[in-house]
């Protein structure tokens, strides 16, 4: 037997269920990994924030700077060319960021929570960091972001903790 739709149609079963399986299996594709999605996870579970990416000295210089607003599953995901001891600052800033400074593997290596809007101090993140994540203030707290937790993103090509296969 078939099932039947308001068309008055039959289809059998075997081809319903192939059709939801592509259907699931293209959905669960497209959402692993994309560019412009960062995935976190560890004991405390999981969390994905739809990013920008900013990429070069030019976008990484500006970052959030005169961001008004953002809405909590929004941030920045700052990107290094290779491996490298970061700092930031919060100047024109307008919103308290958490920053997440992440190694090339995508390790959490350190969180910076509630970053003082316009404040000039430098808030190291470490040496050997690879992209650093930007988030709404309180956020990591939130979510219990730490160090060891794991981020999933195309940036992170050598050796991932969490590949994007």
């Amino acid at each position: 037997m078939g099932n039947s739709t308001s068309s008055g149609r039959y289809y059998p079963r075997r081809v319903i269920a192939a059709c939801l399986f592509a259907l699931c299996a293209m959905q669960a594709s497209a959402d692993v990994c994309a560019p412009d999605t960062v995935e976190l996870r560890g004991a405390w579970g999981q969390a994905s924030f739809n990013i920008d990416v900013v990429d070069t000295p030019a976008t990484r210089a500006q970052g959030l700077m005169s961001v008004e607003s953002m809405p909590g599953n929004v941030g920045m995901l700052f990107v290094y060319e290779a491996p490298s001891t970061v700092a930031f600052w919060m100047k024109n800033t307008l919103i308290p960021l958490d920053m997440i400074f992440a190694d090339a593997g995508g390790t959490v290596q350190h969180v910076h929570s509630n970053a003082i809007p316009g404040d000039l101090t430098a808030i190291p993140g470490g040496d050997n960091i690879l992209a650093v994540l930007e988030i709404n203030g309180g956020l990591a707290e939130t979510y219990g972001i730490g160090p060891g937790t794991q981020m999933r993103h195309p940036a992170f090509t050598a050796a991932p903790v969490w590949s994007c296969e």
